[in-house]
Formats: structure tokens, C-alpha cells, sequence
């Protein structure tokens, strides 16, 4: 493990940081529990609540019910108020579903033509929608950002492969749209031309968009992982990662404020980003390399300052434990970070150091989706549906039981009440508690 240390901002203090850096979801979103999970990561970002459910039987066999999915997609469910919704393809058009909580389908809203995906675990759905408790926001590969209420009207839709050129990214589009207080958020990160812009939520009128072009070696510049709304200096702000840079800008205006590069010195090419940072306290850390080929990285980087703090800011860095797809959750002070290949790690965000370190059975097939920790149960599923659940107990991982949930699977698994919902490639699967 290599480390830099900033004597200034590690002598920052609490009190300060407090004031200045802290995730926060939507204005008016929700409350996190198992009856709202708004977006994908979950109220905070952390993708993790601080008690839930215990079920050793994770898997499709122990299933509550399922419900055939129209079509393959691969985001996230999300619920509001018990309900869930989804995006899917139905015969060759975008959807967005709704589902009440026994899996019986309320509605399904359709909007243009579907662009399917071309990679082998990708659709046109890739994009996970969010909601503010009154309104669900959902994008697609085919340019569609549409927002519609509960009741499943559409209240307005526009489409930003015809506003802004078709994406040129190698495969299928993955971020997923983020709300500020007043804004619905997306971004485009390619070789062509990257932007963050923000669309007004009760009209889609574009309220700014800016310019997030760096060169990078090649298709370093291409960017599928997710932004996050911070606290920044006290005022809204949005944090993104991509292109070998993450960036902190504001909110009202999209001012860039902060950026910190240099992830990649040895100029390795085709090192796009997937997996989303995650924030604890005043750290951020970044996966970030090919840890699905033996290359990962895993960095530290401190949220203070302004402008470029790249000589500054870094803290550590691994080169020994990473995640090119999966996300990050949050135990506590702690990060976990579950490999591709299944090797799984705890770590001190601020430090870096190792707590624990355990590993799953291998197979040939990959985890995609991030793991979803509910108290100290660690639930995670590989491509292949292999389910697995473990619990976080006397300082290491111990695993409980494993599953198949009988399909394969790239969304992530989220908390439904007393339950634990998965999307898998062709139902949607609610796993009952014991």
C-alpha cells in the first residue's frame, strides 16, 4: 500500500469537516427504510441500513413470489412507499413498471423504441430510476429521460440522444440520474464530449449543463458509474467520478469547485469507470483499475479544499483490492469492497488498512451487482444467481448459507419491508425473511 499525507488536511478537525462535506439524498426524498429505498444506493449512498432483516434463505427456491419481467433489463429496482418500479423493455419500447408489494403489476408507462444493449449482460434499461416521493425519474440507452407520477402519467419527457448526439461509449450506458432539490441530474462521460447537466424536475427546461472533457489513454474516458449529492462548504453539490477525475460542482449552477486527478500515472488504457465511489466522513474512496483482471486499484482521497487539490488530497492507495463493476457498501466507519471475483474486504477509509479479508467461492461467472449490508448481514449475489449471505461478526466475515436464485442476475439487491427484492434477467424475486 502506498500512502501521501497532507499535514494540513489531516490536522482538519471534525467540527470542520461536519460543516463542509456529507452525502444527503433528494430534499423532500423519503425516509431510509425497508418501505423507501429512492434510488439505487439507497437514501445515502451508502447502500447499507443500520439494522433489518435476517434470512439464511437468500435464494429463488425461498422465494415469496415472482413476477415475469417483459423484457430484459439490468438496473435496480427502487421503492417508494412500499412500491416498486422498474425499468424494462416492453415489446421494443422503454417501460417503467410499477409493482405493489405482493409482485402484482399497478402500472406500466411506455415510451419510445427500445435501444437494446449490445453487451452480453447489458440492456437497454441499464439506468436505475429515482424518485423524490412524488415523481419517479428514469432514463434509457435510447436517449429518453422522462419523469412520471405516481399514478404512472407521464409529466414530461425529452430525449438527449436527439438534444445531444448519440453517447460513443464502448457498451451499453450505466448512470443512472441523481436528484439535487430542485434538479434531475445526468452525465455523459466519453471521448466525444462529456457533460453534467440539470434538467428542472417539474418541467425537464434545462437549468445548466457544462462542459467534463479530459483527456484520458483510451476509453479511460468512458464513465458508467453514478454521481453523488453531497454537502460541499456548507451548500448542495454534486460529486462525480470519471475520466480519471473526480469533480465536486454546484448544484444551482454546476460550477466546478474541486477536482482531483491522478489514478492512473502509468497511463494504462481501457480502465473505464463502473463502480461509484463511496463517501465516509471527509474521505472519499475510489475503485478504480481492471480488478476483474488482476489490475485494481483502490484509493483514498480527501473531500477539502478547492480548485485542484491533486497533489494534495491523496491520502492512499492499494493496488492489492479493488472492484471494476461492483459498488461499495458502507458498515459503520468502515467500506467493504466485494472484488469481481468474489474476494471481499474490509477497510479503514481512512488508512486504507485492512480490517478483514475473506473470499467466496469461486465460479467462472462474475459478481456485478453491489452488496447490500442490512445491520451487520451482507447479502450478495454473482452473475450467475448465486446468492450468498454472511454476517459481520467479532471483526471478520462469516459466511451463513448460499443460494441460486435460479437466473442470472446484475441488478442489486434492495430491502422490500421485511423482505429483500432482486431483479433478475427475466422476473423480479422477493425473498421472505425466516
Amino acid at each position: 500500500m502506498r500512502s501521501w499525507r497532507n499535514g494540513v488536511a489531516v490536522a482538519i478537525g471534525f467540527a470542520a469537516w461536519l460543516n463542509s462535506t456529507s452525502t444527503t439524498g433528494a430534499h423532500d426524498e423519503p425516509k431510509p427504510d425497508g418501505q423507501n429505498w429512492t434510488n439505487w444506493r439507497g437514501h445515502d449512498g451508502t447502500r447499507s441500513l443500520p439494522t433489518g432483516l435476517k434470512t439464511l434463505k437468500f435464494g429463488g427456491e425461498h422465494a415469496r413470489w415472482k413476477t415475469e419481467l417483459p423484457g430484459k433489463g439490468s438496473s435496480t429496482p427502487i421503492v417508494v412507499d412500499g412500491l416498486i418500479y422498474l425499468t424494462a423493455p416492453v415489446e421494443g419500447v422503454d417501460g417503467l413498471l410499477c409493482y405493489d408489494s405482493d409482485g402484482q403489476k399497478k402500472f406500466q408507462t411506455i415510451f419510445g423504441s427500445e435501444n437494446p444493449g449490445k453487451h452480453r449482460r447489458g440492456s437497454g434499461s441499464n439506468a436505475s430510476p429515482v424518485s423524490d416521493g412524488k415523481t419517479i425519474f428514469a432514463y434509457f440507452k435510447s436517449g429518453t429521460l422522462a419523469a412520471v407520477d405516481l399514478t404512472g402519467q407521464t409529466r414530461w419527457e425529452l430525449n438527449l440522444v436527439e438534444k445531444y448526439g448519440q453517447e460513443s461509449l464502448y457498451w451499453d450506458h450505466g448512470t443512472s440520474p441523481i436528484l439535487t432539490e430542485r434538479y434531475v441530474v445526468m452525465t455523459r462521460m466519453d471521448e466525444r464530449d462529456s457533460w453534467l447537466a440539470a434538467f428542472h424536475k417539474d418541467s425537464g427546461e434545462l437549468a445548466w449543463k457544462v462542459p467534463r472533457n479530459y483527456t484520458t489513454p483510451r476509453e479511460c474516458d468512458h464513465g458508467y458509474s453514478t454521481p453523488i449529492v453531497i454537502q460541499y462548504d456548507g451548500k448542495e453539490s454534486i460529486l462525480t467520478w470519471g475520466a480519471e477525475q473526480i469533480t465536486i460542482h454546484r448544484a444551482d449552477n454546476g460550477e466546478l469547485i474541486w477536482s482531483c486527478g491522478n489514478f492512473n500515472p502509468e497511463q494504462n488504457q481501457l480502465w473505464p469507470t463502473i463502480a461509484s465511489p463511496v463517501i465516509v466522513g471527509d474521505m472519499a474512496v475510489v475503485a478504480y483499475g481492471r480488478a476483474d483482471r488482476g489490475s485494481p486499484r483502490l484509493f483514498g482521497v480527501r473531500l477539502s479544499g478547492s480548485g485542484d487539490v491533486t497533489k494534495t488530497n491523496h491520502v492512499w492507495e492499494r493496488d492489492d483490492i479493488g472492484a471494476f463493476v461492483p459498488t461499495p457498501v458502507v458498515h459503520g466507519e468502515h467500506i467493504i469492497v466485494l472484488g469481481d471475483r468474489g474476494d471481499i474486504e474490509c477497510l479503514d477509509p481512512q488508512t486504507g488498512q485492512t480490517v478483514w479479508r475473506e473470499q467466496f467461492p469461486q465460479a467462472r461467472a462474475n459478481f456485478y451487482a453491489s452488496p447490500l449490508l442490512l445491520g451487520d448481514y451482507l447479502y450478495t449475489v454473482r452473475e450467475d444467481g448465486t446468492s450468498f449471505v454472511s454476517q459481520v461478526v467479532d471483526g471478520k466475515l462469516k459466511l451463513l448459507a448460499e443460494g441460486e436464485m435460479q437466473q442470472d442476475i446484475i441488478g442489486s439487491p434492495v430491502p422490500l419491508g421485511d423482505s429483500i427484492l432482486v431483479r433478475g434477467e427475466t422476473h423480479l424475486i422477493c425473498i421472505a425473511p425466516e
